[in-house]
């Protein structure tokens, strides 16, 4: 952030249970590492020694500013909104970096698809963009530009999406540096204005929130028009402008899904409360099944015991 500015993973709980960052001890990955998806950080499932606090922990990718990911978490400690994984505890000094946020059973987004079988409904998509658009927009009432928007950023739940990852794009180079092919930036992501170094905007979360509904929606970060579905053809393609002024604000893109999920579900009474639109069936079955079985696996995880080192006294 900048001021204006288990599913797959759980296979590899028994070879990451013994290791540990910070007080915890992680669980399992929680990213597929066999997706080709870029993940602005490294996210792990652990549990703190005695049992009591389960988290979803990051560390900064090699090759990046470590004091910049730390500077990002703890700003994102303030931030309001219903649909924000804000971290709780950080690195104390002389710590490597790390950030923890209080773990809810969730999937990333590219996850999500790849349990689905393929792009997400359209309903998800609306509700997904809504949400999306609210968080933002109470971060930029904030003064904050959230800079790391992208497909694996966005954690989706039962009860509505989470974000995660900010401040990805300052983390990952100073201002005037091209940020394009950095560790963990997923280039369809990536506003040209910021990819070619330049300082991070509030309309560049536009373009970024564009980007990740067009994945949920299709696939790819950068499709063809005629790829999205016609209900978000036009409004997609407006965030993905890339010329700044030309992309919509949040207040509108927020009705604007709203209005449309609306429209698919003519049955039920017309509403506007992002929370309401994140109802029963807003996600896919599949991925509903795939949140749980990631739930069951992280509550049945054993965390072996600290090593405790003894001497021997003559």
């Amino acid at each position: 952030m900048h001021a204006t500015g288990a599913g797959p993973g759980a296979a590899q709980a028994g070879a990451t249970a013994s290791r540990r960052i910070g007080p915890y001890v992680l669980i399992t990955a929680l990213d597929d590492p066999y997706s080709r998806i870029p993940v602005p950080e490294r996210r792990y499932i652990a549990r703190s020694d005695d049992g009591e606090h389960t988290v979803l922990l990051s560390v900064p990718h090699r090759g990046t500013d470590p004091q910049r990911f730390m500077a990002e978490a703890d700003t994102s400690r303030y931030l309001l909104g219903p649909f924000v994984a804000s971290a709780v505890t950080c690195a104390g000094p002389g710590e490597a970096a790390w950030a923890a946020r209080p773990y809810l059973p969730g999937l990333p987004l590219p996850t999500a698809l790849a349990v689905h079988g393929g792009p997400l409904p359209e309903r998800t998509v609306h509700a997904l963009g809504a949400a999306l658009a609210e968080s933002l927009g109470v971060m930029h009432g904030q003064g904050l530009t959230y800079a790391g928007l992208s497909p694996a950023a966005v954690l989706l739940a039962a009860d509505g999406p989470r974000l995660t990852c900010f401040g990805a794009v300052r983390a990952a180079a100073p201002d005037g540096t091209p940020r394009s092919g950095l560790p963990g930036l997923e280039p369809g992501s990536l506003p040209p204005e910021q990819a070619a170094g330049g300082h991070p905007r509030p309309l560049g979360d536009v373009y970024a929130l564009g980007s990740t509904l067009a994945y949920a929606a299709t696939g790819h970060t950068t499709p063809e028009g005629d790829e999205l579905p016609p209900a978000l053809r036009t409004v997609i393609s407006r965030c993905l402008s890339r010329d700044p002024a030309t992309r919509p604000q949040l207040s509108e893109l927020q009705g604007v899904f709203a209005a449309g999920l609306n429209q698919e579900s003519a049955s039920a009474e017309f509403t506007t409360t992002t929370t309401a639109l994140l109802g029963p069936g807003w996600l896919p079955s599949r991925v509903i099944a795939a949140i749980a079985h990631q739930s069951a696996t992280v509550l049945a995880a054993e965390i072996p015991p600290p090593t405790v080192s003894t001497s021997r006294q003559d």
